[in-house]
């Protein structure tokens, strides 16, 4: 999963505008123009959707020559790192010792469960595979979502439902076949993005991109340690294009992928934001076979046009931010 941490600072009743007071006297800018609002979400939903659905294949790539856990780690310590170096010289808050607290909560399970889970997986499932499984997430989020009484909308229900079946006519087709073990992983990794996401909700966190840029910083030192402790360690002699997909995981999947996951669990319901987990089983599938050159079938086709119907379905009928 990549997919990216989500830092949701809103809360219920009033906590809701004293959050959302504190954050628009840090960062004024942070609350858009309603002229904003009409392109900045769709903007947002091609990223995770396109993105994220390439950085499945990146990963591939990556593991030609770097182990899972460190290769994720070395990701994340770079694209934190610049972030929030940034975002710290434009001038934003650090966060205090509870928000750090939280972010190294949501960092752990959404990086190192979530993306380090999926880079452990795709040693033995392919790119495929990996993102159909993913694609389970959702379901997740709605159920943990409605622990904390959101449930979802009944067309939401049916969005999420036609999405999951979608997901498994794919899981069917083609050569996407797995290991018992790499599927355990990712589903796991599914379950833990799906809670991380819903959890962080009901914190209190910084400044969403300060928030992004900490769990980053804060998942890194747990990939690495588990990388360590499971032995691994850094390529002496890694391959161009192993260091090439590394860096365009930086900088398309985690600083561009994540700001944009970040910036719609702010103005977007949970199934909406989360709604990239259908759209990515069919990005990653089409990037295997223009780029790797995977077989699609018949099955494989058929399967996208459910989830993408899915997905639609889920987006009709989005709240207001």
């Amino acid at each position: 999963m990549d997919n990216t941490p989500p830092a949701v600072i809103v809360t219920s009743g009033a906590a809701t505008a004293r959050v959302s007071d504190t954050h628009a006297s840090v960062d004024p800018a942070a609350a858009p123009a309603p002229a904003r609002k009409s392109w900045m979400v769709p903007l947002a939903l091609l990223a995770v959707y396109v993105l994220w659905g390439s950085t499945y294949l990146a990963i591939r790539y990556a593991l030609e020559s770097y182990p899972p856990f460190l290769m994720a780690g070395i990701r994340f310590a770079f694209a934190g790192t610049l972030m929030y170096g940034f975002l710290r010289w434009r001038g934003l808050a650090a966060p205090t010792l509870r928000q750090w607290r939280n972010c190294a909560f949501v960092g752990t399970l959404l990086l190192a469960g979530g993306n380090g889970l999926v880079c452990f997986a795709e040693e033995s499932v392919s790119s495929g595979l990996a993102a159909v499984m993913v694609a389970s997430m959702p379901l997740f989020a709605a159920i943990f979502a409605g622990l904390y009484g959101s449930w979802p909308r009944r067309a939401e229900w049916i969005g999420l439902l036609v999405g999951f079946a979608g997901v498994i006519l794919l899981s069917f087709g083609g050569e996407l076949r797995g290991a018992p073990l790499g599927v355990l992983a990712l589903l796991s990794a599914a379950m833990c993005w799906a809670f991380g996401s819903v959890w962080s909700k009901h914190q209190d966190m910084p400044h969403p991109m300060i928030s992004t840029a900490a769990q980053m910083l804060c998942g890194a030192v747990v990939l690495t340690v588990l990388g360590l402790l499971g032995g691994e360690h850094y390529p002496a002699h890694p391959t161009l294009s192993a260091t090439l997909a590394i860096g365009y995981l930086i900088v398309a999947g985690s600083i561009l992928g994540f700001s944009a996951y970040v910036y719609l669990l702010h103005k977007v319901r949970p199934t909406l934001a989360t709604s990239y987990a259908y759209i990515n089983p069919p990005i990653a599938v089409l990037f295997g076979m223009l780029v790797a050159g995977e077989h699609v079938h018949a099955l494989d086709i058929v399967g996208m046009l459910v989830i993408l119907t899915g997905v639609a379905v889920i987006t009709l009928t989005k709240s207001k931010a």
